[in-house]
C-alpha cells in the first residue's frame, strides 16, 4: 500500500489543550490577528479602491492536534473565509497562520505546494467540489498526481483503499459524479481530503447539503476517521446540536469576529456572551416540557454590513444589554476561566 506519511516530531502533551477525552497534543495551527478584506472598487475608465468588505476582521485562536474546533454563527459572518484564509486559498489581508511552526501568510511558491499535504479541505457542496468531467478514480488519485507521489499502480490501489476506507465500492473508480447521492459524494471529497495523509482538515459545513438521515453516517465517519487517522478538524457549521456532539472547543463567529471561544460543555452549559446566549436559546430541546418553559432570545434588527461594521463592538446594533462603552470601545477577547475566552464589556 502507497504510504504517504513522512516522519513527525513527538507528540508533546500540552497543559493548556482542552480536557476531553481524545489525546490532544500540542498547538498545531496557531492564528494571529488574521484579517481578509476584499476591496470595493467604483469607477468606470479607472477603477479606485473605495471600501473593503470585512470578512475576517482580527482572529485569535489555537488548533491543537488532535482535536475538533468548531467554527460556528450565522450565514455571512466570514466563516468560510476564515477556512479558505487558513489554507491559503484567499491569501490574508494582515495577520499569522503559523502552521507546525511555519508562517503560512509568507509563505510562497513550492514551500507553500509542499505544505499543502499536511492540509486539506472538505467542501460544502459536493455537487459543486467535484469535477462532473472525470471518473471518481481520477478525482481521489489527483492529489496523488499533483504531488507526484508513488507509480501509477500504487496510486491505483491507494485509491480503491480509499473509497472503501469511505464506505464505497472500490470498484467504482470508473464512474461518474452523477452517479452518486449526495452523500455518496460528500464521502468521494473525503476521500479526495484523505489521499496524502492530512495532519489539518478544515471541514466547510460538510453536511449541511445533505439529507438529515445521511448527516449522521458522514459525521461518524469523520470521528472513525479522526481516532484512526489521528486526524485534527476545524470544523465549520450552523447546526450548534451537531458541533456539541462533534467538537472538543467551540469558537463563536459575528461578523467576522470571535465573539466566544470555550470547551464545547462549558460553552453550552455557560454562554456568557448575548449573542452566544441568543443562539443556544434556538437550539431545540427534546424534552417537550423544558422546551414549554425555557424563553427564547429574539434579536431585533439585521446584521450590519461588513462593509461598514459598527462602531465599539459589532454586536452593539442588536444586543438587548448593550451599555454605553459597547457603543465607543471594542472589547478585547479575554480569559474569563481556565480555557473560556468572551469578548463583552459586560463580561471582562
Amino acid at each position: 500500500m502507497l504510504n504517504t506519511s513522512g516522519t513527525t516530531e513527538k507528540e508533546v502533551v500540552s497543559t493548556s489543550a482542552p480536557r476531553t477525552g481524545k489525546k490532544i497534543g500540542k498547538v498545531l495551527l496557531k492564528v494571529r490577528n488574521l484579517k481578509k478584506y476584499f476591496p470595493i472598487n467604483s469607477g468606470f475608465l479607472i477603477q479606485r479602491q473605495t471600501g473593503a468588505v470585512k470578512a475576517v476582521d482580527g482572529l485569535d485562536f489555537d488548533v491543537f492536534q488532535g482535536e475538533t474546533l468548531g467554527l460556528v454563527g450565522e450565514s455571512g459572518c466570514g466563516k468560510s473565509t476564515t477556512g479558505r484564509t487558513i489554507l491559503q486559498l484567499y491569501r490574508p489581508t494582515e495577520g499569522t497562520v503559523d502552521f507546525e511552526g511555519k508562517d503560512l501568510a509568507k509563505t510562497q511558491g513550492e514551500e507553500l505546494r509542499k505544505m499543502r499535504r499536511k492540509m486539506q479541505m472538505i467542501f460544502q457542496d459536493p455537487y459543486a467540489s467535484l469535477n462532473p468531467r472525470m471518473t471518481v478514480g481520477r478525482i481521489v488519485a489527483e492529489p496523488l498526481e499533483v504531488h507526484n507521489v508513488g507509480t501509477p499502480k500504487e496510486r491505483t490501489e491507494r485509491v480503491q483503499y480509499l473509497l472503501e476506507r469511505v464506505g464505497l465500492n472500490p470498484y467504482y473508480v470508473n464512474r461518474y459524479p452523477h452517479e452518486f447521492s449526495g452523500g455518496q459524494r460528500q464521502r468521494i471529497g473525503i476521500a479526495r481530503a484523505l489521499a496524502l495523509n492530512p495532519t489539518l482538515i478544515v471541514a466547510d459545513e460538510p453536511i449541511s447539503a445533505l439529507d438529515v438521515s445521511i448527516q449522521a453516517q458522514v459525521v461518524n465517519l469523520l470521528q472513525d476517521l479522526q481516532e484512526e487517522l489521528g486526524l485534527t478538524y476545524l470544523f465549520i457549521a450552523h447546526d450548534l446540536s451537531m458541533v456539541r456532539h462533534l467538537c472538543d472547543r467551540v469558537a463563536v463567529m459575528y461578523l467576522g469576529k470571535i465573539v466566544e471561544l470555550a470547551p464545547s460543555d462549558e460553552l453550552y452549559s455557560n454562554p456568557l456572551h448575548p449573542y452566544t446566549q441568543a443562539l443556544l436559546s434556538a437550539v431545540p430541546i427534546p424534552d417537550p416540557e423544558e422546551e414549554r418553559l425555557r424563553s427564547r432570545i429574539i434579536l431585533k434588527g439585521d446584521v450590519p454590513s461588513p462593509a461598514n461594521p459598527p462602531t465599539g463592538c459589532n454586536f452593539n446594533t442588536r444586543c438587548p444589554v448593550a451599555i454605553n462603552a459597547c457603543f465607543k470601545d471594542e472589547p478585547v477577547l479575554t480569559e474569563v476561566s481556565p480555557g473560556h475566552f468572551v469578548s463583552c464589556h459586560r463580561v471582562s
